[in-house]
């Protein structure tokens, strides 16, 4: 079988989305199968509509066996805020109640585009063989719907992982960038659709998905790739003596990053010794606000951008608490790799992760953006180091249970597979 995976950013770029794609990847490749990966030459989700940060500069290349085949992102001309305005364009045409997937469709095209993409799809002979389609992060779809088009010509299967972001509880400010019209038709004309959560499964199933082409298959780590952390090389090499607290990934607003500062910086108000560590690419707002910290608070952070999968281990081991109390997760690895390293994790209400993170057992869950009670949270468990200790024991065996990747492969590998009779 030869599957083509359309994944937006991938390898050596440090997203959930691109975890996922090279597991189930490497693991078809193991089986037999051969594995092709289209996806842009951005480095970080910000490149797709800002030239100015990080890209992939190799065009084609091997990774786990796994073909993988870059294209340049193209942008429309003038700033990136063009990008933000025609998607707030496109999600207000959806709202007009009228047929309107064709503009919907064109608009997505205007900027970023993948013209290289849709000349190799047309006229290269390496996917003549290819079977099946896999697609994913449905806001992003300026990279899937050349793809759709091409496969539905071809009549291949098609499978997509959306991750739908579903941000707040009965806020639609962050859902209807991933509801829009031509994304749920997208979607409802898959032949499976895999899902991260039962609320994602379940908020698709309401806007007319059929309930048996959507499968919850979660996301997972193998904990044999995250020992070796040493917490105590790493105080040493940062120069940290007091607790920390650690939040990974890219650090926005979105992510809850601003509010996990604000938070740190009222505890340090009241007389907290606790260091904020943060690994992960900063966004332009994120890096601006911090730049305008004070000198002796931004002493009390190490923000350290990327880091490599070593010294990610060696924060993970010396971390007290985990912090990422965000709205635009679908699932959240990263609360699975602190609880491999015993660590408790601070979570959102919001998006996928109240169905991951079990509060009160594993994790403290809080209203995204509320800071008194991010605070609260994260003080608590810098204080009670029983719960804390429990928590963190809880989270490690529930993922050894049911979040590894060789789980998640067994509920997305039945997916691969044509129906029975065809």
């Amino acid at each position: 079988m030869h599957v083509l995976h359309c994944v937006q950013l991938y390898w050596p770029v440090p997203s959930g989305a691109a975890r996922y794609f090279i597991e189930i990847g490497e693991r078809l490749v193991r089986e037999g199968h051969k594995v092709t990966v289209l996806a842009t030459d951005a480095r970080d989700l910000e490149y797709l509509w800002d030239g100015r940060t990080q890209r992939v500069a190799e065009g084609e290349s091997w990774h786990r066996g796994v073909r993988v085949l870059r294209f340049p992102v193209r942008r429309a001309p003038g700033p990136p805020i063009i990008y933000p305005v025609i998607r707030r364009l496109m999600v207000e045409v959806g709202r007009l109640g009228m047929p309107s997937g064709p503009l919907l469709r064109r608009l997505a095209a205007i900027t970023p585009r993948l013209p290289d993409l849709e000349r190799y799809l047309e006229q290269s002979r390496d996917l003549a063989d290819v079977d099946l389609v896999h697609t994913t992060n449905i806001t992003l779809d300026f990279a899937i719907l050349p793809v759709v088009r091409w496969a539905r010509r071809r009549g291949l299967r098609q499978l997509c992982t959306p991750f739908v972001h579903l941000g707040e509880p009965g806020s639609q400010q962050i859902v209807r960038y991933y509801s829009m019209p031509h994304q749920i038709a997208l979607l409802r004309s898959c032949d499976a659709v895999a899902t991260m959560t039962t609320l994602e499964r379940d908020f698709l199933t309401a806007r007319g998905v059929p309930g048996e082409r959507v499968h919850v298959v979660g996301a997972g780590v193998t904990p044999a790739d995250l020992v070796g952390g040493d917490g105590g090389r790493f105080r040493q090499s940062q120069g940290i003596t007091g607790p920390i607290v650690l939040s990974l990934g890219t650090a926005a607003y979105d992510k809850g990053s601003v509010h996990v500062l604000e938070a740190m910086r009222r505890l340090w108000a009241s007389g907290s010794d606790a260091t904020w560590v943060q690994c992960g690419p900063l966004m332009g707002h994120f890096a601006q606000l911090y730049a305008g910290l004070p000198t002796e608070e931004r002493a009390r952070t190490r923000v350290l951008g990327y880091v490599s999968d070593a010294l990610r281990h060696d924060a993970l081991d010396a971390a007290d608490v985990y912090a990422q109390p965000s709205r635009t997760d679908s699932f959240g690895i990263t609360y699975l790799e602190a609880w491999c390293y015993g660590v408790p994790v601070v979570g959102a209400l919001a998006g996928g992760v109240p169905a991951v993170i079990r509060h009160g057992i594993d994790g403290l869950l809080v209203p995204f953006g509320d800071v008194p009670a991010l605070a609260g949270a994260i003080d608590r468990l810098l204080g009670d180091h029983e719960l804390a200790r429990a928590m963190g024991i809880a989270g490690a065996a529930h993922v050894r249970r049911s979040m590894t990747w060789e789980a998640v492969y067994g509920r997305v590998r039945g997916l691969y597979l044509p129906p029975a009779g065809d």
